[in-house]
């Protein structure tokens, strides 16, 4: 035992704590905001941004997070910190799933080229740097298209509207969704086939103004047109119908129609003077009729229809003599 009391003792002295140097205090920075975008909608410029979630040493941000974001004119040369001295400071962010929005009026500014930055400053007050900065070239708002209509059409729903311009965008809602880009035109129309009947949809229009390759500016969107399509369309009229004497038949045959919701065919007949009676329906494009006399000519025609009972008009008819 007394040979372990020098060590202890040693141990003792020396204390339990870890001998070095303290390590540097931690920062507490935010990372660098590096999606900023922002573009001219109307009299408005909209930006946005992801809020940082952790520091530049990649640990958790303590709340709260606070963001500085500024605007001011583009000159050359460029300076970031002589920007921000006379950049104006925007409030009033929206903030969102951590997705962090804000208008500012872009009146001022007509005709010049602003600049848009954002910095984050975490519960210390530090901040991080200056994020991507966004060139903002602002023009006078450009016109919104007026007098949206949504109308079914056999192949979706076409929407039209009024607008001067030649490049557009076209926004869909689907139910209680929230509203997408879905096409981008250079007419003041378009023909959404990714339609469903008994859906409900709300299509709203914007006018872009392309200031180069990479950059627009954006008009107000346009009042909604809402629709619910329903299938009023019938399918197409049967072509390449004909009819062929058999000994004791007439035998029918013509074209098999392509619509998805065909549920087959209506054949009618008559006879010289008389009008157009059915005598069958039919899953298939062709038919037999037995029920015929020697002798006597019959005229046939035929229709399409679909699972709603959509009925097309009648083929051209086709005359036989049963010898």
């Amino acid at each position: 035992m007394r040979r372990f009391l020098p060590v202890l003792a040693a141990l003792a002295a020396a204390g339990c704590g870890y001998e070095g140097q303290p390590l540097p205090p931690l920062a507490n920075i935010p990372a660098r905001v590096a999606d900023l975008t922002a573009v001219q909608r109307g009299s408005r410029i909209l930006a946005q941004f992801t809020l940082p979630t952790l520091t530049t040493e990649s640990i958790a941000i303590r709340s709260p997070l606070q963001f500085d974001v500024r605007i001011g004119e583009s000159e050359a040369p460029f300076h970031a910190e002589d920007w921000a001295a006379h950049a104006r400071r925007v409030t009033g962010a929206r903030v969102s799933a951590g997705i962090a929005k804000m208008e500012i009026s872009s009146g001022e500014w007509t005709g010049k080229q602003v600049l848009v930055a954002v910095r984050t400053m975490g519960s210390n007050g530090k901040p991080s740097g200056w994020s991507n900065f966004v060139a903002v070239p602002v023009v006078a708002p450009p016109p919104s298209p007026a007098y949206v209509r949504a109308q079914a059409v056999p192949t979706g729903v076409s929407v039209t509207w009024k607008a001067p311009g030649n490049l557009f965008r076209v926004f869909r809602r689907t139910g209680n969704a929230e509203p997408e880009a879905v096409a981008t035109v250079e007419q003041p129309s378009w023909i959404d086939t990714a339609t469903q009947y008994g859906q409900h949809y709300s299509y709203q229009v914007e006018t872009i103004t392309r200031l180069d390759q990479n950059r627009e500016a954006q008009s107000e969107l346009s009042e909604a047109a809402e629709i619910t399509p329903e299938d009023r369309f019938p399918p197409a009229t049967p072509t390449g119908f004909r009819a062929v004497a058999s000994p004791r038949s007439v035998e029918l045959s013509w074209d098999a129609n392509t619509e998805p919701d065909l549920a087959g065919y209506r054949v009618y007949r008559s006879l010289p003077g008389g009008s157009p009676e059915k005598i069958a329906d039919v899953a298939v494009p062709a038919y037999s009729d037995h029920n015929v006399e020697a002798g006597k000519m019959y005229r046939y025609e035929v229709s399409a229809i679909d699972r709603l009972n959509n009925e097309s008009p009648h083929s051209a008819p086709a005359e036989v003599v049963l010898q």
